[in-house]
């Protein structure tokens, strides 16, 4: 077993339990059959930066959850394959959220903002506390419901409207109140097979 399959069981088994097991169940976890051999594995990884020594116990760092990339990935002809694929690495924590402080997540529901690559079910990154502008995708309450959809100024009306990302919906005016949450900063979507 490579020093990267030791990486991928151990992401494995901390997926399944958010934990590590004792370093005598960590062989088993590891594939190896002895003590020494584990030791020798987790301080590979310790020099490697993936996991670190916390009181006496081992715990998994930021790299430990950051994945390969393998690329850029052409859309439309096919590429020859990059020779640096895997090089780096990227969480998607670090990727998706800039201020930990001020992010939520929000789950999407609906096709009105489609055009706007916004699918029904896509979870959303929203920063809370961020400074608006003429065109930004947010979550909002506007009469006491929660919406996402772009805002833009109401000239005709006055103050601002929010508009749909779909020709099949109506722009949208508050009658008493409207709110911004947050502007949404990210997209990801999980495909179920």
């Amino acid at each position: 077993m490579t020093p990267d399959k030791h990486l991928d069981s151990l992401r494995t088994h901390w997926k399944a339990n958010k934990s590590f097991p004792s370093m005598a169940k960590l062989a088993d976890v590891l594939g190896l059959a002895s003590s020494g051999g584990v030791f020798k594995v987790l301080g590979r990884l310790v020099d490697q930066g993936y996991l670190e020594r916390v009181d006496g116990r081992i715990a998994p760092t930021k790299k430990f959850f950051a994945l390969p990339v393998l690329g850029t990935v052409r859309a439309g002809l096919p590429q020859p394959e990059s020779q640096d694929a895997g090089n780096e690495l990227v969480g998607v924590e670090d990727f998706l959220v800039r201020h930990p402080d001020r992010t939520v997540f929000c789950r999407a529901k609906g096709d009105s903002m489609r055009d706007a690559g916004i699918l029904n079910n896509d979870m959303l990154v929203v920063e809370r506390n961020t400074p608006t502008k003429e065109g930004d995708i947010v979550v909002a309450v506007v009469d006491n419901e929660l919406t996402v959809k772009r805002l833009f100024s109401d000239v005709k009306h006055g103050g601002w409207q929010l508009q749909p990302a779909n020709p099949d919906f109506t722009v949208i005016r508050a009658t008493s109140s409207l709110e911004v949450l947050g502007v949404v900063v990210g997209v990801f979507r999980r495909f179920d097979r």
